[in-house]
């Protein structure tokens, strides 16, 4: 049986062409990729070794083994810290926090006041599983009208799968799909983490399963909304994680002057309280 870690390194390795990284072509091969044995020489490991990570016959590589594995695949910033993840889930020496067997509904206090200091800014907390524990008056505004926040207990990564109304929120859908799937992926190690997926999958479909089954770093580039008011926004993000409860505080930053005056006049929109703390 694989592990995330295994997994995420077959298939990046399947992903890379030998050429690109100045190796010879060695004709026609069964997969597609760089060999096993090339990316292990180029990682100073041996081709047994590479085998037992992969198949995850090995749990706990060190971590001069995995900065190896990195800059033999020359992964991105954004790869080698999911890299780094996938090691500490795996049960690597990489591990510089305990995670924790849930994904945590709980919001710390000092977390609610962080977004208190927020305000009037635009920032939502949420844990791996896409739910949204906490948020500012600001990010309601710029959702108001979606249906994101209908439920009583909203959970982002539901919304993008099951609710029509996330493709005309969300300008780039796809992308946006990506980045819950890569997160829910993120949440493997968890107990209720498969019985969260299995529940969405049914309704979901192909749409979440073919990216579960995906191994790309999404890029997190600029969040394009479409807001049911008529505004286009487009919105920088700045992520906090919070590893101890597998949480991220997320802060929307206007990208554009355009963007920052419509958001300013939502912001002076009708609304209850200054924050909301859903759990």
């Amino acid at each position: 049986m694989g592990t995330p870690l295994g997994d995420f390194i077959r298939a990046k390795r399947d992903s890379i062409q030998p050429q690109t990284l100045g190796l010879p072509d060695r004709g026609r091969r069964r997969a597609p990729g760089l060999r096993r044995q090339d990316l292990a020489a180029r990682a100073g490991i041996s081709v047994e070794y590479l085998t037992r990570i992969e198949q995850g016959r090995d749990r706990n590589p060190s971590v001069a083994v995995v900065n190896a594995l990195a800059d033999a695949l020359s992964l991105s910033p954004s790869e080698r810290d999911h890299l780094r993840h996938l090691t500490k889930i795996t049960g690597g020496e990489c591990t510089a926090h305990p995670l924790s067997p849930l994904s945590s509904r709980h919001v710390r206090a000092g977390v609610v006041q962080t977004l208190r200091l927020l305000e009037p800014g635009m920032a939502v907390l949420t844990n791996r599983l896409g739910d949204i524990l906490a948020h500012t008056r600001a990010y309601e505004s710029v959702v108001d009208g979606s249906g994101l926040l209908d439920a009583e207990a909203p959970n982002l990564t539901r919304y993008v799968f099951t609710d029509a109304r996330a493709r005309s929120l969300f300008a780039d859908w796809e992308e946006v799909a990506d980045e819950q799937a890569f997160d829910l992926r993120l949440s493997y190690s968890a107990e209720n983490a498969e019985r969260f997926t299995a529940e969405l999958a049914s309704f979901a479909g192909s749409d979440l399963t073919r990216r579960l089954n995906r191994h790309v770093v999404p890029p997190r580039g600029v969040l394009r909304l479409s807001h049911p008011a008529g505004c286009e926004l487009r919105l920088e993000r700045e992520t906090l994680e919070l590893p101890a409860e597998q949480q991220q505080l997320i802060v929307y930053l206007p990208a554009d002057d355009a963007t920052a005056q419509a958001v300013e006049r939502l912001r002076h929109l009708p609304r209850h309280g200054t924050l909301r703390v859903i759990s």
